[in-house]
């Protein structure tokens, strides 16, 4: 029940912040954006192959990859901006003091925050997922394959970034905090696409160096499985894509990385219960 109570509370702490609103509004605003565009290219595509052709298929589920890109990083950034300074931001103000002095182990201080937080980053990236498909299913009656693994997906990458963000938390200022976690995830990002040049160009080392940099941050594995999993049988033949993925991380990474997850969330527990306040 504290644990539960210390979620509720993040959650409606982290829903009164401006910037999360702006991110809503701005996902609303993508959705309207998306829609249009869908709506344009689809049509002309139709117009050219017909509505039913494999060509029409594939630039339909091509465009709905890359909005399903687009949600991706926003989820990415919101998992930042809500987590960046949860810990942080309130021992440096000294309000962390009203929640210590309070009946509550640290380690359930720790865990309830980072609940009310996945479920705030959860919320988000379903909300859009589910207007994308709406949009798609309306327009070109059609949804990408698989589209409840990838979102689920989709959230275990923002989770990854925001418990790393919320290890850093217990440690580094909120700009710094910010700054470290944004270059990790670009480094696994980066690694991600090495990793896909070198499946292609049969370059050993840059794959398994893609490897061992999507085992230190599996962030942008999860992206590569999820894309890879919404993508039509006949699309994946083409190999790699500017938003899909020619190759996917094993069902094992997938283990690993919520085992990943436990682990960042126990270190930051291990250091906030060590942090003098």
């Amino acid at each position: 029940m504290k644990i539960w109570l210390i979620a509720e509370m993040t959650f409606h702490e982290a829903r009164q912040r401006r910037l999360v609103w702006i991110g809503a509004l701005l996902g609303l605003l993508f959705l309207g954006v998306f829609a249009l565009g869908y709506y344009l290219m689809y049509q002309d595509m139709a117009r050219f192959a017909g509505p039913l052709s494999t060509q029409a298929i594939g630039a339909a589920n091509g465009f709905a990859l890359m909005g399903l890109y687009a949600i991706n990083f926003l989820g990415v950034m919101l998992a930042v901006i809500i987590s960046v300074d949860t810990l942080s931001g309130e021992i440096s103000s000294g309000t962390i003091h009203t929640i210590v002095t309070k009946p509550l182990r640290r380690w359930e201080i720790v865990v309830g925050k980072w609940l009310g937080l996945l479920a705030m980053l959860s919320l988000f990236i379903l909300f859009l997922c589910a207007g994308l498909s709406l949009i798609t299913w309306l327009i070109a009656r059609h949804i990408p394959p698989n589209i409840v693994q990838g979102t689920a997906l989709m959230i275990l990458c923002g989770t990854v970034v925001m418990t790393l963000s919320l290890l850093g938390s217990t440690y580094l200022a909120a700009l710094a905090n910010g700054v470290v976690v944004l270059m990790l995830y670009g480094l696994a990002f980066a690694a991600g696409w090495m990793e896909e040049f070198g499946a292609i160009f049969q370059n050993a080392s840059a794959v398994q160096v893609g490897i061992v940099v999507s085992l230190l941050v599996p962030a942008e594995a999860m992206w590569k499985r999820a894309a890879y999993l919404m993508q039509p049988s006949f699309v994946r033949e083409f190999g790699m894509s500017p938003f899909g993925a020619g190759s996917a991380p094993s069902p094992a990474m997938v283990i690993y990385t919520f085992l990943y997850v436990l682990v960042i969330l126990a270190a930051a527990v291990r250091l906030f219960q060590r942090r003098d306040l």
